[in-house]
């Protein structure tokens, strides 16, 4: 795992960076549980499984279910994921033992507080990833104040 920043690198990434991600879910999860009366989570084992489960069904299974309710998404302009989410989670939870979603508005919940400790927790890899743009140093134009890359030759 890379924790130091050099030369604009990430705050973790390389070969560990799944692990990473499973390890940021498995506070998520741990987040959402203890938010939410309607989430319950019996051990630390039962946190980190439950982070495998969902990362492997979000890269398994989401990708199938959006494409099987893409007139679904059209329609309600992107809504009908937080109800994929929502579907992702109940399937997690019948999956694990000890991982308890009491309802399908619990799981809704839970996907919404997954997705918004995933975000805060993700900002300094993402700060720290962004390019910046840098005004060009050389202002070479010509004598119509077209750049070479803009004129129009014949």
């Amino acid at each position: 795992m890379k924790i130091t920043v050099n030369n604009g690198d990430a705050f973790y990434s390389g070969n560990s960076g799944c692990l990473t991600r499973v390890l940021v879910l498995s506070i998520a999860v741990m987040v959402g549980a203890w938010l939410l009366p309607g989430v319950e989570v019996s051990s630390f084992w039962a946190v980190l499984l439950t982070a495998v489960v969902i990362s492997l069904l979000d890269n398994l299974v989401r990708p199938i279910l959006i494409v099987v309710t893409l007139p679904a998404t059209v329609v309600t302009l992107g809504l009908f994921l937080f109800v994929i989410n929502a579907v992702i989670i109940l399937m997690a939870s019948g999956i694990v033992d000890g991982f308890e979603v009491r309802s399908f508005g619990w799981a809704l919940l839970f996907s919404l507080v997954l997705t918004a400790v995933n975000y805060l927790l993700e900002l300094p890899n993402k700060y720290l990833q962004r390019k910046e743009l840098h005004k060009r140093e050389d202002d070479d134009t010509d004598d119509e104040g077209f750049t070479p890359y803009e004129e129009i030759k014949d």
